[in-house]
């Protein structure tokens, strides 16, 4: 398939051919009204053919506004583009189709898909993206808009299935924990789809995240007990390296000499305490530990 890339439309300026196309149908109704008085019915004829033409030549006007290409067709074949903003005269048959080469945001649906864990989830983007070569948008495609934003759904879905919600592995990347890298995958995915439609995407990002209504319950008591679980192995680290600098200070100091059995029952009640989500309450022991 032969590409059509987007080359510069050779259009005249439009104050010029303002000021010279009404002077030459001035110049040209008063060469006919004195043909037309001097009895001359060939000059008369020439004139009105002239007049003509030039009425024609009127209709090659057109205006570019600011952050707007027009793309200049004669007879099917693509002239150019006039990126150049103001008022342009180009072949009066010429057909000129305005491009918007704007920045421009799409947000996709909410599109309920897999998770690379087999988890369904609810999964939407925003796309911030604009035309770049108005040739290629025009021509390639059928539709650049419709395009767009097909396949930026499609590469949504791609990306969704390709990363789990939640990381269970170290250093597993994941949908909502890696934001930024997910966010700059998807662009790229994005942009690698829409190159032939002359499109450039600027920025993607993940607008909205969840599990589906149907598992969020269940997923959201799985992210509370792996809370509670971290939570509990770190309170359990804490409590043991405090019983065991207990130790080395009350062996360092000298101050009371234990045996095994009383430092197990030492490090039991310590540990008691330190882990325990509610507050401890004392007993004294008068007697012995062996009585």
């Amino acid at each position: 398939m032969n590409m059509i890339r987007e080359s510069e439309a050779r259009a005249r300026s439009g104050l010029f051919m303002l000021v010279a196309l009404p002077l030459l149908v001035l110049l040209d109704i008063a060469w006919l009204v004195l043909s037309a008085r001097a009895n001359q019915p060939f000059g008369a004829i020439a004139a009105v053919v002239a007049l003509v033409v030039l009425i024609v030549l009127l209709a090659g006007f057109f205006v570019v506004d600011p952050n707007v290409a027009s793309v200049v067709m004669l007879f099917g074949r693509y002239k150019g583009t006039e990126r150049r903003p103001g008022l342009w005269w180009t072949n009066p048959f010429a057909l000129k189709r305005p491009v918007s080469v704007r920045i421009r945001n799409f947000e996709s649906n909410k599109l309920k898909v897999n998770d690379h864990d087999g988890n369904p989830i609810e999964i939407a983007a925003v796309v911030v993206w604009r035309v770049v070569d108005s040739a290629e948008a025009l021509f390639q495609v059928d539709n650049y808009d419709n395009f767009m934003h097909v396949q930026s759904e499609a590469a949504l879905r791609n990306l969704a299935t390709s990363h789990p919600y939640d990381a269970h592995e170290e250093g597993q990347m994941s949908l909502r924990a890696n934001t930024a890298d997910v966010a700059e995958d998807l662009r790229k995915e994005i942009q690698a789809r829409l190159e032939k439609a002359g499109i450039e995407v600027i920025e993607s990002r993940i607008s909205h995240l969840a599990y589906a209504p149907e598992i969020a319950n269940a997923m959201l008591r799985r992210q509370q007990a792996s809370a509670v679980i971290a939570a509990r192995t770190k309170i359990v680290e804490g409590a043991v390296s405090m019983v065991e600098m207990a130790l080395a200070e009350l062996n360092k100091r000298a101050i009371v000499n234990l045996d095994e059995e009383r430092k197990a029952a030492m490090v039991s009640n310590l540990l008691v305490v330190l882990c325990s989500e509610h507050e401890t309450q004392p007993i004294v022991n008068a007697g012995s530990l062996y009585q």
